[in-house]
């Protein structure tokens, strides 16, 4: 009698030709990504947005508004909420640039005063401390210059964002059985359908956790900055909660806007140490208790494979690949998951308290025999 099992062998191979195969099968992709990122990402920017914006569409649809119409005004509501941050940063901004005098002022007379200490202090000549200067300042410069490349980078994808959203909406249906019968060979299949609405509701849960962390984050840089007397306080809490998505460079300038303005606009340097001090605190409350809490506990990946992915998202598409790098670790965790012999990648992946000698996942065969033996206890 043939062995129901057979069909669901896989070949076995030894460890040293398994494991430069999926090296290799890891190099080919991460190439691909970065070669064809300007393509792939704005369509991973598009499926994330549309989850979002997917319960709109239904309630839309549920009070019988037409689907054309439907997908038109979900677009629509998310571009206008978009287009309202954007315009309030504007009108904040514009205002802010009439400080620009006074700061370059400010800027001058505390460079000099910086010059003077270090020649006396230390003997330092003219030619010296100027060539320090324009190394500092040609350093500074490129650093602003790349992020605001990425920044207007983004810009330019942005325009293509809402037509990618339209259509993934519009053929939703059609994509969802492309995916079924790509992965399972049916035109049904209830383990792929369920990784597909796993996927959804992670990546609704990572981005509404998200918006969570920086509005309260938003609320305690104002806080902060109003206690200590800076301008524009509303203005740089809403822009450095906003930074914070960018991991790295943009804590940076989250905490350097705040100082430079409070070092314009007060005298001495008290409100600058003062605003170091309180961003400081506020980082730490947003590293080891909003972001555990609030954003890492909707995608339920450990910190390390956080870690490592967002530095091989930057390495492959810079700040797009670093905004990306989690909710495609957390679609891969749910795939792993169900995917037998992928189960120890998904175990890696994740953050679950996994009691040694035991297995995170069972088999179901296992289940099933463990169950007929309770009844029949």
């Amino acid at each position: 009698m043939p062995d129901p099992d057979n069909h669901s062998r896989e070949l076995q191979f030894p460890l040293y030709v398994k494991a430069p195969l999926v090296l290799l099968g890891l190099a080919l992709t991460v190439f691909t990504l970065h070669i064809a990122s300007e393509i792939i990402f704005p369509l991973f920017f598009a499926a994330i947005f549309a989850i979002m914006l997917h319960p709109v569409e239904q309630w839309l649809l549920r009070h019988r508004v037409p689907p054309l119409l439907a997908i038109a005004l979900t677009v629509v509501l998310g571009v206008t909420a978009l287009l309202g941050l954007l315009y309030f940063i504007y009108l904040e901004a514009a205002q802010l640039s009439s400080q620009m005098p006074l700061f370059k002022a400010k800027f001058a007379q505390t460079t000099a005063q910086v010059h003077q200490w270090l020649q006396s202090r230390f003997g330092l000549s003219d030619q010296k401390l100027q060539g320090w200067l324009n190394e500092a300042g040609n350093r500074a410069s490129g650093l602003l210059g790349g992020t605001l490349s990425a920044v207007s980078g983004l810009l330019v994808v942005a325009t293509l964002i809402p037509v990618y959203i339209f259509l993934l909406f519009l053929y939703q249906k059609r994509l969802v059985d492309f995916l079924i019968q790509a992965f399972s060979g049916h035109r049904q299949d209830a383990g792929v359908t369920e990784v597909l609405r796993e996927s959804k509701a992670a990546i609704q849960s990572y981005m509404v956790g998200l918006l969570i962390e920086a509005s309260i984050v938003a609320t305690l840089n104002t806080v902060a900055l109003l206690i200590i007397g800076v301008p524009y306080a509303l203005l740089l809490g809403v822009l450095g909660a906003l930074l914070n998505f960018i991991p790295y460079i943009g804590g940076l300038i989250a905490i350097a806007l705040p100082m430079l303005m409070a070092f314009v606009a007060k005298p001495g340097y008290g409100h600058a140490l003062a605003v170091l001090a309180a961003y400081m605190v506020i980082q730490f409350i947003d590293n080891h208790y909003l972001i555990p809490r609030i954003v890492a506990s909707k995608i339920k990946v450990n910190a390390l494979v956080a870690i490592v992915g967002v530095l091989v998202g930057n390495a492959i598409g810079g700040v797009a690949g670093m905004f990306l790098a989690l909710p495609v670790i957390a679609i891969l965790k749910i795939v792993f998951d169900r995917i037998e012999s992928l189960k120890p990648w998904g175990m890696v992946l994740g953050d679950e308290e996994t009691p040694r000698g035991r297995r995170v996942n069972p088999p179901r065969k296992e289940v099933l025999q463990e169950e007929s033996k309770s009844k029949d206890a």
